[in-house]
């Protein structure tokens, strides 16, 4: 069934699994009483619910929370966190500015599409391994006809959150999961031919989230607050000062390489 006849076929009706709020009674959640059955899960338990139907380990659930902890950087010089600053310098609303800085935070080089790419990277690698391919011959053909991301960084090739999140994972017991133990071995094969290609923390939360058992559309969900927790101390601050006193930049901070100053002449046409 296509076309009109489909959609004919959901006009007027919301057909769902994942849950229905009836005003004045209760609300079902994936098939849960929410206020009866769930009230007492964490927040990001409930999110990974709701996202994939299944519930996680309270060890993997640990680490979610150690992820999003460990890159909420309240820096206004962040892309995402430089529009959310911005918006409130400009004195527009703390949920548009934020919401604003999280739609950034998909960027491609290093936002949300960097470790959706990783994600996806990793988890057709091991199949292809597990297959018969060699790691090195693999890797170092999708180096020179792509990117692999989730390796290299910017400013830094050292990635400061990876030794913590690393510590948590080997107390967690959740250091020996395949997609990890990938991850390393391809910085391995990386780094003798490209020595600023170390694993970054899109490549190493990526294996995590994918020893999870996790779908790649299901990170890219189960990422979205990733940076969440670093834009509200920028908002904050950005609303303490003048309308506009955030980055501003006067004319001649501007580097201008157009045309050179011209005179105008006006003619009066009658």
């Amino acid at each position: 069934m296509r076309g009109p006849d489909l959609l004919k076929k959901h006009a007027g009706r919301l057909k769902t699994r994942v849950g229905a709020a009836y005003p004045g009674s209760h609300a079902v959640f994936r098939g849960h009483d929410l206020h009866r059955d769930l009230k007492d899960l964490d927040w990001v338990e409930l999110y990974v619910f709701g996202i994939t139907g299944r519930r996680l380990t309270a060890a993997q659930i640990e680490m979610l929370h150690a992820i999003w902890v460990n890159t909420s950087y309240p820096d206004a010089r962040l892309w995402n966190n430089r529009v959310a600053g911005l918006a409130a310098s400009a004195r527009s609303s703390a949920n548009l500015g934020i919401v604003a800085a999280l739609a950034l935070s998909e960027a491609t080089v290093y936002g949300g599409l960097a470790g959706l790419r990783a994600i996806s990277f990793l988890q057709a690698a091991l199949q292809r391994v597990a297959a018969g391919e060699e790691l090195e011959t693999l890797v170092l053909a999708e180096a020179r006809a792509h990117r692999i991301y989730g390796y290299g960084r910017p400013i830094n090739s050292s990635d400061e959150r990876l030794p913590w999140i690393m510590e948590l994972a080997r107390k967690l017991d959740l250091d020996q999961g395949p997609h990890l133990q990938l991850a390393f071995a391809v910085e391995r094969v990386l780094l003798p031919h490209y020595p600023q290609l170390r694993m970054n923390y899109a490549a190493l939360h990526a294996a995590l989230i994918a020893d999870m058992g996790l779908s790649a559309r299901e990170y890219q969900l189960l990422r979205i607050p990733t940076f969440l927790a670093g834009m509200p101390p920028c908002v904050v601050e950005a609303a303490e000062k003048p309308p506009g006193a955030l980055f501003p930049t006067p004319c001649d901070g501007v580097a201008y390489e157009g045309l050179a100053q011209r005179s105008w002449s006006a003619q009066l046409v009658e």
